[in-house]
């Protein structure tokens, strides 16, 4: 009897779903894309948008502490609405793109909210300035993450202050306030099965 028991309570202990393992998809870049608007003038928005986003997003549907998500987006691939509205967002007089080529987050909590919504804290880098920040999140399939997808789709929003990035040129004819749209198509790397090798 007690060896039936230790056997259950084994069975228990390394059973898939009682401890389900995380899942990590890597984004891909050519679905994935960050917009950006803010007020300029006093009453006029503009737009710009970043391609090439490149990173992971880790999610484990029973453990939150196993969720992480990281992203790395070129500053070289922003658009505006026009050429010289581009030229000046990739100059030192905003993200100074020569010097500063990157945009970086990595998150430190992904919080479920219930349903397809989360709450995502994290860093952002902008240039040579890491500070906190807090996104709200949803995925696309409108329902709980499902571990067996092989792609994931999900919409991300914030908003921050350009000053405390050290983006603080012109503050007299653009808003201090950016806000941030992400679209993110990730999908699962399945390891290729090996083939059979028979012996002789």
């Amino acid at each position: 009897m007690n060896r039936v028991a230790c056997l259950y309570a084994l069975l228990a202990l390394f059973s898939p779903a009682l401890y389900a393992a995380p899942v990590t998809y890597t984004i891909a870049p050519e679905k994935t894309s960050i917009g950006l608007s803010w007020r300029a003038f006093g009453h006029d928005f503009s737009q710009a948008t970043l391609q090439g986003v490149t990173g992971t997003v880790t999610l484990n549907r029973d453990e939150e502490r196993d969720d992480h998500i990281d992203v790395t987006i070129p500053v070289a691939t922003l658009v505006a609405s026009n050429r010289l509205l581009t030229w000046q967002l990739k100059s030192d007089l905003f993200f100074d793109a020569e010097h500063y080529p990157q945009i970086h987050f990595v998150s430190s909590r992904v919080a479920s909210m219930g349903g397809a919504d989360y709450r995502i804290f994290g860093l952002l880098t902008v240039k040579d300035v890491s500070r906190p920040v807090v996104m709200l999140a949803t995925l696309d399939s409108g329902q709980a993450f499902d571990p067996a997808s092989d792609s994931l789709a999900l919409h991300a929003s914030t908003a921050i202050s350009r000053t405390a990035f050290r983006v603080d040129r012109l503050v007299g004819v653009v808003d201090d306030r950016v806000n941030i749209a992400l679209t993110i198509a990730a999908e699962v790397k399945r390891p290729l099965s090996s083939p059979l090798i028979s012996s002789r």
